[in-house]
């Protein structure tokens, strides 16, 4: 990992709002924590020990879930929770030029296109697993989302 990619990832984990991350890769170890102040501080360590990839995230405060597409059951009835496969950067367009993947009240199907996720520079389609119509968008365009944090809800009706 080169300076610029440090420094990146400091930077992200800032945004995110989450508490502790740690990355492991080969014979290289960063814990990145935020204080009470916002302040990141990075520990760089070395490991000896075998590679493993690996990030974890906690929030630094109780949260419910993160965007990934799930067919779990909201408290709202029998609606349907979109959660985040991955931590990211949340885009409702795929670029900002372009129109919004989905607005309320548009109906889905499996397959359809909801949102990108960005993650350490690749853009990552979200697509509905389920067929149904979003009743609410819960993530705001280009906000930080965590790993099965709620992004849509849909009524499956």
């Amino acid at each position: 990992m080169d300076i610029k990619d440090l420094q990146n990832l400091i930077r992200f984990v800032a945004k995110a709002g989450v508490s502790e991350v740690s990355y492991k890769e080969k014979d290289f170890e960063i814990k990145i924590k935020t204080t009470s102040e916002g302040t990141v501080v990075a520990m760089p360590q070395a490991v000896m020990q075998q590679p493993i990839q690996q990030v974890e995230a906690q929030p630094s405060a109780p949260q419910t879930a993160t965007e990934k597409p799930a067919d779990s059951n909201a408290d709202n009835g029998n609606y349907v929770t979109i959660k985040s496969p991955i931590l990211g950067t949340f885009y409702r367009k795929p670029s900002p030029d372009k129109p919004v993947f989905v607005n309320i009240g548009d109906s889905i199907k499996p397959g359809t296109v909801l949102c990108v996720v960005e993650a350490m520079k690749l853009f990552n389609e979200i697509e509905a697993e389920i067929s149904g119509t979003i009743v609410k968008v819960l993530v705001d365009d280009s906000s930080p989302v965590e790993y099965d944090q709620p992004l849509f809800i849909v009524d499956p009706s």
